[in-house]
């Protein structure tokens, strides 16, 4: 396999395992310089937005029953799944879109990381915001 193929393969792996990034987060992530600092910053943010989603879904969900009706499709379980099919179908675009296509303009190189980070974190916190605004969530 090129050395290229490899680098590249390399940097997916740790783009879509953001939790090695977050193990030695930089003290001041203000001031991160080193590829590796900026890799830790940006996923130490994409932590807090996973956990921010997670949050706001889940109470997307426990608010469903009190939204839906009695009739199909608008019945709490339909709703439910509704949300849940959604759901994925984002995490599946979030995910494609940022480890996939934003990585192209990197080819391999070591900003790729920072960049598929950055554009999680983006998407991320855009669903967050969509899901509270529906849902009127605090």
């Amino acid at each position: 396999m090129p050395r290229s193929k490899i680098i590249f393969a390399i940097v997916i792996i740790a783009a879509v395992t953001p939790a090695a990034a977050q193990e030695t987060p930089a003290a001041d992530c203000s001031e991160a310089l080193s590829t590796v600092e900026m890799n830790n910053c940006a996923g130490a943010e994409l932590g807090k937005a996973d956990a921010e989603l997670n949050r706001v879904y889940a109470k997307a969900l426990a608010a469903v029953p009190g939204l839906a009706t009695d009739e199909t499709p608008f019945d709490a379980k339909s709703w439910e799944a509704a949300l849940r099919a959604s759901q994925r179908a984002w995490l599946a675009f979030r995910d494609a879109e940022c480890e996939e296509h934003v990585a192209k303009f990197w080819g391999g190189g070591t900003g790729a990381t920072v960049d598929i980070l950055g554009c999680k974190t983006e998407k991320t916190e855009q669903r967050t915001k969509e899901l509270k605004q529906r849902y009127e969530i605090e």
